[in-house]
């Protein structure tokens, strides 16, 4: 099991957002995790990602519980890739000096520059483009590298908080097939969480639903009456 989440909980004054949470994930699982927008979701994966603090509960990583850990060794296991890539990267500096910071913070890895041109090129984008801004990318491509630089220490577990609502549809299927690709090649288990329940489906081995500030079985739920109500 690489991740393990139990009875979390996290209201922000006296709105509750997530009740009791319980879920785990096994080794190279990608699970969707969908829900209505402002529906919890992002905040659940910034409290997995120890980004902002949960009011109860505990979550193991590879069996460690990281609920309340001091340091930050555990993101040699565990990386995120954000809604907005662009807002991810420093915009001083070039995207392959980002891209080189996980492999030299953890392991002090040499021959970065060829490391990193190698991670572009497995995410589809040609190796000069460690020398470009994260200005002068799409959106596309500055996400395109941003899954390199979460995948370039190989962690255990990717999350993955809405990484596609930003993109237009065309470029969101290369993505989504680029992140599934690579975590079945890598081994790799994610979280994939969206608001579009299709996408979810394409990428996910299951599928779980936040309503409610809380989780449950997409067949236990009406996410899929409401998507058809809103459309």
């Amino acid at each position: 099991m690489i991740l393990e989440v139990k009875n979390v909980k996290k209201s922000f004054g006296s709105k509750k957002i997530l009740d009791d949470i319980n879920f785990s994930i096994d080794s190279g699982e990608i699970l969707g995790i969908v829900g209505l927008s402002g529906g919890g979701k992002s905040t659940l994966a910034k409290i997995i990602a120890r980004l902002i603090p949960s009011d109860g509960g505990q979550i193991f990583l590879c069996g460690e519980d990281i609920t309340h850990a001091r340091d930050n060794n555990f993101y040699k296991n565990m990386q995120m890739i954000f809604q907005n890539p662009e807002d991810s990267f420093d915009p001083r500096r070039k995207l392959g000096k980002s891209i080189a910071e996980p492999l030299e913070k953890y392991f002090g890895v040499e021959n970065l520059k060829n490391r990193v041109e190698k991670l572009l090129m497995e995410v589809g984008l040609p190796k000069n483009y460690s020398e470009r801004y994260p200005r002068e990318v799409s959106g596309g491509e500055c996400q395109r590298a941003a899954i390199a630089r979460a995948i370039s220490i190989n962690p255990k577990l990717l999350i993955c908080d809405e990484a596609t609502s930003a993109l237009d549809v065309t470029i969101q299927a290369q993505i989504v097939s680029l992140i599934k690709n690579l975590c079945v090649e890598r081994g790799i288990s994610c979280i994939f969480i969206t608001h579009d329940l299709q996408i979810a489906k394409k990428i996910a081995n299951r599928v779980l639903v936040l309503e409610n500030s809380r989780l449950k079985r997409l067949n236990e739920s009406k996410f899929g009456e409401v998507l058809q109500w809103i459309t």
